[in-house]
């Protein structure tokens, strides 16, 4: 049986006072004498009684939940994101609730429904091509929301300059001299993906080289791992034979590192690798790796930021950090 929860009418009880002097200690604790406001909250400890901010949200009109919708909560690029959406919605006593829609479309919908249901204030969500499309559904329920990690003309964003991050990382491995370069891409649909491709294809071109020459491109079904993994086994097996390898992801790279490892190939010296996010474990592997860093929790910070104060962000800079795994030199 499922135990009740205390009531305001229990504390009163219990304190030998009205509803209404429970209630000014609960919020206008300043018009309670000392005596009576330390009998009521002695009765609230004893019967551990706790406010029902639900309720109270519904008295006030006004939500003190956030809802966000992220890739996939167990990447850890996704955890630093959250980490400063929470850090950014504590300071005006707010909650998250956190969601992953696994790129899947329906999942998304259903938890931008369920969130609705729940009346949040907004919700931030790191979109997919169809994402926006739904949002619209939300505005008209008078719900805002916040577009992470992308840049919109026509819709809140918070974004990163995904065309300097790509281009940073291939004129880098362009001036250690590979001029075979693979790209173990997202889906095109991903705004990421192209806009760090455009990024690559420029510096190539900065460098007065043909892209085409340059740069091959392998799309991978999802940024794991083990398709960053089965990615480089293609790319190898082709007969192209890259000298060079930048990730759409630092986890994208563990795979490539770790079919590096499985074919015998050193890392930098028979292949550069770049990764992108710069997690905390690029700089602990035995090879540490070369990364685009994002300023993750920054970007979590500054869509909540938007989503309550409506406070306009500029376009993030990211940064290359370089390691051993494409400096030969830094072994």
């Amino acid at each position: 049986m499922t135990p009740q929860r205390a009531s305001v009418k229990d504390v009163a009880a219990a304190a030998g006072v009205s509803v209404g002097t429970v209630s000014n200690v609960l919020n206008r604790p300043e018009r309670v004498a000392a005596r009576t406001r330390a009998k009521v909250e002695q009765a609230m400890e004893e019967l551990n009684f706790h406010r029902n901010a639900s309720a109270r949200q519904l008295r006030a009109g006004v939500s003190r939940t956030v809802g966000a919708i992220v890739m996939d909560v167990g990447n850890p690029y996704y955890t630093e994101l959250a980490r400063g959406i929470e850090d950014r919605l504590a300071v005006d006593d707010h909650t998250l609730i956190l969601c992953s829609s696994d790129d899947d479309p329906r999942r998304e919908a259903r938890f931008l429904r369920l969130l609705a249901e729940q009346g949040v204030r907004g919700v931030l969500v790191t979109p997919m091509s169809t994402t926006k499309d739904r949002l619209s559904a939300l505005r008209r329920l008078g719900i805002p929301s916040v577009l992470m990690d992308s840049s919109s003309r026509d819709h809140a964003s918070v974004g990163v300059d995904h065309v300097s991050g790509g281009r940073q990382a291939v004129a880098h491995l362009l001036a250690q001299g590979h001029r075979r370069i693979l790209f173990l891409a997202g889906q095109e649909e991903l705004q990421q993906t192209r806009h760090r491709l455009k990024g690559a294809v420029d510096a190539i071109q900065s460098a007065g080289l043909d892209p085409s020459e340059v740069l091959k491109v392998v799309t991978l079904p999802a940024l794991t791992a083990n398709d960053g993994q089965q990615g480089l086994i293609k790319a190898l097996e082709s007969g192209w034979g890259p000298t060079a390898v930048f990730c759409m992801n630092d986890i994208v790279a563990l795979g490539a590192m770790r079919e590096l490892r499985r074919s015998g190939l050193a890392v930098p010296s028979d292949m550069a690798v770049v990764g992108y996010d710069d997690l905390y474990l690029a700089a602990e592997l035995m090879t540490p790796l070369t990364s685009v860093r994002q300023p993750m929790r920054q970007l979590g910070w500054a869509a909540a930021d938007l989503l309550l104060t409506d406070t306009p962000h500029v376009l993030f800079e990211p940064e290359l950090i370089v390691r051993a795994s494409s400096d030969f030199l830094r072994r």
